[in-house]
């Protein structure tokens, strides 16, 4: 098949999955396109299956802001006449399932029909979505696609609940590549750098989002180095950075916590890592928490949004209520005193990031492309 991928080129949870999503077909055999404003951040032209579109929005005085939808249309239109690209695969209802749809309209008028892949990740829905000024472009962009996945059931039901939807929504998880990481795991450890012989390494990665509730994840870390001697790893950026720099400091813990800021050495970080902690206002699935389980590092998180169908209470870590710092931090170090309980947690945590290997879900995809490529062949015919 040939398959255009639409997604954000950044650091966050979906432009990763779709990146890793099209790479993956590739190696499969399948002609994948990626059309963004710019080469994903995990995206390595290595691949003769690989291709990259850059989508360039033109300055027009005229516009006070620039019309990226209009602009990424087009592009669309463009490399499906082009490259004879069959299926679209947009992450994101708006803007990218809107100038899809866009799409798929102009094409029509020259007699060409190309099915359209939805994959819902979360925040079009929980925060964009919702609100009034685009809940009606976000409901309208979902109906009209041919196809509509959503990362967990949680978010699916979300959806349903607050959206008029008449579409069916497939639940497709977000999933890690083992593979790779088993032929990581060779990598020099130079754990030493980063902590102590005798401390462990506690980690936290994220976007620094209000709804990753930062502060908590420092207090829980406050509580846990107590008892057990740890660092904490804090991997990202964002706007609740600089209030989190601050927390560090009130606490008096500076030289027990390293901010990397954006980096490009997250399996490098989560291999020294023994516990990760996400404690999260809501998280559509949790990729974070999945991506440090494959590590076999366990989890303390909440138990909101779509985190219980990736982290098993007891088993891969633990969940706790929204802000319950000190439950949390009691189940860390209940992990992490001993070290024969905490090699256990590390094993299950492998254990169930297993049932998201890409080799399990990437077929779930599969499917859904050739049923939506043989409905629009029906209606041609």
């Amino acid at each position: 098949m040939k398959i255009a991928i639409v997604c954000y080129p950044t650091f966050g949870g979906s432009g990763v999955v779709a990146t890793e999503l099209g790479l993956e077909l590739a190696l499969r055999g399948h002609e994948i396109h990626f059309i963004t404003y710019r080469q994903p951040v995990r995206l390595a032209l290595l691949n003769s299956n690989v291709h990259y579109h850059e989508v360039n929005v033109p300055e027009y005085p005229l516009f006070h802001y620039q019309p990226y939808e209009l602009a990424l249309s087009s592009k669309l239109v463009d490399m499906v006449k082009l490259h004879g690209i069959e299926l679209l695969h947009v992450h994101y209802a708006i803007p990218h399932a809107y100038a899809g749809y866009m799409a798929k309209q102009m094409l029509k008028d020259e007699g060409i029909v190309i099915p359209m892949v939805t994959t819902l990740h979360g925040t079009d829905i929980t925060l964009v979505g919702k609100h009034p000024f685009y809940k009606t472009a976000v409901t309208f962009s979902i109906n009209k696609s041919d196809v509509v996945t959503s990362v967990s059931e949680d978010l699916k039901e979300d959806t349903l609940k607050h959206f008029n939807i008449k579409n069916e929504i497939h639940v497709i998880p977000n999933f890690i590549e083992l593979d790779k990481i088993r032929n990581e795991k060779h990598i020099s450890c130079q754990r030493s750098v980063m902590a102590n012989k005798d401390e462990k390494i506690i980690t936290h990665i994220s976007n620094f989002r209000r709804v990753k509730r930062i502060p908590d994840v420092i207090k829980v870390f406050y509580n846990i180095q107590k008892q057990i001697p740890s660092k904490l790893m804090l991997v990202g950026d964002g706007p609740e950075r600089d209030n989190a720099e601050r927390l560090v400091t009130d606490l008096g813990i500076d030289d027990k916590v390293i901010f990397f800021g954006n980096s490009n050495e997250i399996d490098q970080i989560l291999s020294y890592s023994d516990l990760f902690l996400l404690p999260s206002e809501t998280e559509s699935f949790g990729l974070a928490a999945l991506e440090a389980m494959a590590w076999s590092v366990p989890v303390i998180s909440t138990n909101t949004g779509g985190l219980p169908e990736v982290n098993l209470n007891g088993f891969s870590g633990y969940l706790s209520d929204v802000g319950n710092i000190e439950e949390m931090a009691q189940n860390a170090i209940s992990i992490l005193k001993d070290d024969t309980v905490l090699k256990q947690f590390r094993k299950q945590a492998l254990s169930q990031a297993e049932k998201f290997d890409i080799k399990n879900i990437l077929p779930l995809y599969e499917e859904l492309y050739r049923k939506a490529l043989e409905n629009s062949k029906s209606l041609i015919n």
